[in-house]
């Protein structure tokens, strides 16, 4: 029994580390525009908050928000990420990709 309360606590005790990390994540103020094909309507995000999976077609990512905007390569934004500053776009991969705003 104590070795089920010790996994016990210390699940939670982790999942209380990553809280904070994962909640604070603040709206920007502005929109996200991701590209696709030229005959598909951009997608928007205005004043994105968290992370957003990127369309399956994704080309090009336009951040138009006042914070920089992180690029991720799965759809969980857990990979190595690519900054976006504000006013700047980048060419994203098709396929899994994510994106959110930095803190």
């Amino acid at each position: 029994m104590n070795r089920v309360t010790a996994i016990v606590a210390a699940l939670l005790v982790g999942a209380a580390l990553l809280a904070p990390a994962t909640a604070s994540a603040k709206a920007a103020t502005g929109r996200v525009l991701v590209f696709e094909l030229e005959y598909v309507p951009l997608t928007v995000w205005e004043n994105p908050k968290g992370c957003k999976k990127l369309p399956l077609a994704a080309h090009v990512l336009v951040n138009q928000t006042d914070t920089p905007v992180e690029i991720y390569a799965d759809p969980f934004c857990l990979s190595p990420s690519l900054d976006v500053n504000p006013g700047f776009g980048s060419h994203v991969v098709p396929g899994s990709g994510s994106f959110q705003t930095e803190e």
